[in-house]
């Protein structure tokens, strides 16, 4: 009895390590991968899910990024929804909600950080949250370990959720929660790294008669 006792006690002691240094070769796998990446096509789902509501909202599209900074998202359900930045200024256009207006908004100091979540959990993940495994899962046909992120410090969203792939280290899928309970999960249906992208796919401008709602001007004004 006393041999297993001790046998047991060294056991769990050595799972521990192990369990970490899982955890931790996850995150600098897709740290690694992340800063490797130049250049990104992919297409995507987006499920948000609205507790108070009890509503759930998916939609589709298609996502275009080129660091520094360049992100362009077109949406092909709702289809004709745009998210475009270059670098040094955001415009989102959402004609299925409202077809009049654009809104243009300056970035935050490290090109497209506000929009670009990946960047949000792949730069400095230990100064910024408490990371934990969260288990093997596969996501759109590829092999993933997923990792449970909590702020240190308030962020937008109280909780995060990450899968890595097993391959070549690349973000698959996330979901964030924000302190309304409201769930945004993010799905990459395909995605090719380091490719070609076109340059004009990081310009926008706003149609004819839509109004457009410059936040920044607006703050100078104020």
């Amino acid at each position: 009895m006393n041999r297993f006792v001790v046998t047991a006690a060294l056991a769990s002691l050595v799972a521990a390590p192990l369990s970490a240094q899982g955890t931790d070769a996850t995150i600098d796998r897709a740290v690694a991968a992340y800063a490797r990446m130049k250049s990104a096509r992919a297409t995507f789902e987006q499920t948000l899910l609205n507790p108070l509501t009890g509503t759930t909202v998916v939609a589709k599209g298609e996502m275009l990024q080129q660091k520094p900074g360049r992100l362009a998202v077109r949406f092909t359900d709702p289809e004709g929804d745009r998210i475009v930045s270059d670098g040094k200024v955001l415009w989102a256009y959402m004609p299925s909600s409202n077809p009049r207006q654009v809104v243009k908004m300056p970035l935050t100091e490290g090109g497209a950080a506000s929009v670009d979540l990946a960047e949000q959990f792949l730069k400095d993940p230990r100064a910024k949250y408490q990371i934990s495994d969260a288990g093997a899962a596969t996501v759109s046909g590829r092999a993933t370990h997923a990792l449970n992120l909590v702020p240190r410090q308030p962020m937008q969203f109280t909780k995060a959720t990450v899968w890595i792939d097993d391959r070549d280290g690349s973000l698959r899928q996330f979901e964030i929660t924000d302190g309304n309970g409201l769930t945004r999960t993010v799905r990459l249906t395909s995605l090719a790294l380091n490719v070609p992208v076109p340059s004009d796919a990081f310009t926008f401008k706003p149609p004819k008669g839509v109004k457009v709602f410059d936040q920044a001007a607006m703050m100078n004004q104020q």
